[in-house]
């Protein structure tokens, strides 16, 4: 069973209107839609904005629905500077920007004393994720690394920074805590992320605007994605 989630309502309205046999469920006081999406059984749920919503649901999906691999979808920021807006970036690995120890000696987005700090996703997904993109909108797809912190970034220089520092391709706030909760229970995953912004101030401008159609993007990836599994 695959489990799918997204941050905003946005994210996960066309995926649930496309569910077949679909049954609302609470779980640990949180809702949930299982039914099945081309024929695949999924549990799909809005996890809300940030990394601890976003672990929490992820090892809810885990313990409560026994999922083998989680789909991560939605919108971000554009860190690399070849990316626009309603592009999709598909995660290689997503790393926590936002954690900083280098007061202690370690680099930043390092988290001490842990096996790893970065977690790769699953090279299956990747692959699937990345077909389907090139079917459904050919040209603007594009494999990196997903920066995840408890921060909206809209600094041009902060961007720089990231991109410089991490060789980030796109900013957000939820995908490393899946990766990491997923990496911890031996799950497979992918973050499909696309552009509704591009992370440099103007986002008061455009986010609104292009979230809608940032998130359909994302979800044409998904369903194909599942058409072809």
């Amino acid at each position: 069973m695959f489990g799918i989630i997204g941050a905003m309502q946005e994210e996960i309205d066309l995926l649930h209107s496309q569910m077949d046999d679909r049954v609302e469920m609470n779980r640990s006081g949180i809702v949930f839609y299982t039914g099945s999406l081309n024929e695949k059984p999924v549990v799909l749920c809005k996890c809300g904005v940030g990394k601890v919503n976003a672990a929490v649901y992820t090892q809810v999906l885990i313990d409560r629905f026994n999922v083998k691999q989680v789909i991560f979808t939605g919108v971000a920021g554009a860190v690399d500077p070849e990316l626009n807006i309603g592009d999709v970036v598909i995660s290689t690995s997503c790393l926590q920007h936002d954690i900083d120890v280098t007061a202690l000696g370690f680099a930043r987005g390092v988290i001490p004393y842990q096996p790893s700090s970065e977690w790769k996703a699953d090279e299956q997904l990747v692959a699937m994720a990345k077909e389907a993109g090139e079917i459904v909108l050919p040209g603007r797809v594009k494999l990196g690394k997903v920066l995840s912190g408890d921060q909206f970034i809209a600094d041009r220089n902060q961007v720089q920074e990231l991109f410089e520092v991490f060789g980030g391709a796109c900013t957000e706030m939820e995908g490393a805590a899946v990766a990491q909760v997923c990496a911890m229970n031996d799950v497979g995953y992918v973050v499909i992320r696309s552009m509704s912004d591009k992370a440099d101030g103007s986002a008061s401008v455009n986010f609104a605007e292009f979230t809608i159609e940032a998130s359909n993007n994302s979800y044409r990836i998904v369903n194909e994605m599942l058409k072809r599994i």
